[in-house]
């Protein structure tokens, strides 16, 4: 009974997070347990719309002049994480398999004269996935990457470059469907 108590209680705390920036707008979502919002007190925007399902362990961060939109409708499952820089946008009804991670930014580094990878210089590039996509448990999206509406992007997917509309990824090879996925 008293982890009940106590996962309500974290519930409200991480909406609370969401909520109380005032760069943020949300509207009606449903979280589960244990996630965690960092959300920076100088962000650009956050925009979450209506119906979204953050299930349990999501990771949000958003940080200093970032700009993380979510449109209505979006599901992400378990262990999902949404790390925004720069700018991330996920559009309507798009659904997340567990442990989806995005990534807008990459370290920093110097190959000559001497290897070196900075802890805190990083480079940046947007990311859009547009509406009514599925990422598949284990996708990774990298900076700068464009997905078109309608794509699936296959379990374990690292995806590195743009994916046009109305298409499938499996290990970033593309099959291309005209119809309806």
């Amino acid at each position: 009974m008293l982890h009940l108590i106590l996962e309500k209680l974290q519930r409200k705390h991480q909406l609370s997070v969401l909520k109380k920036n005032p760069n943020t707008n949300v509207g009606s979502i449903k979280v589960g347990i244990n996630n965690h919002f960092i959300l920076s007190e100088e962000l650009e925007k956050v925009a979450i719309g209506s119906s979204v399902n953050f299930r349990n362990y999501i990771h949000i961060l958003v940080e200093k002049k970032a700009k993380l939109t979510i449109g209505n409708g979006v599901f992400m499952n378990n262990f999902c994480s949404v790390n925004c820089l720069d700018s991330i946008s996920i559009g309507e009804n798009t659904l997340f398999g567990e442990n989806v991670k995005l990534y807008d930014h990459n370290h920093s580094y110097n190959a000559a004269p001497e290897f070196n990878v900075s802890k805190s210089d990083f480079s940046t590039a947007p990311i859009k996935i547009g509406k009514n996509c599925w990422l598949g448990s284990n996708v990774t999206i990298l900076k700068g990457v464009s997905i078109g509406d309608n794509c699936i992007i296959g379990a374990g997917c690292t995806v590195f470059k743009d994916v046009p509309s109305n298409t499938k990824v499996f290990n970033q090879q593309h099959l291309i469907s005209k119809s309806v996925l």
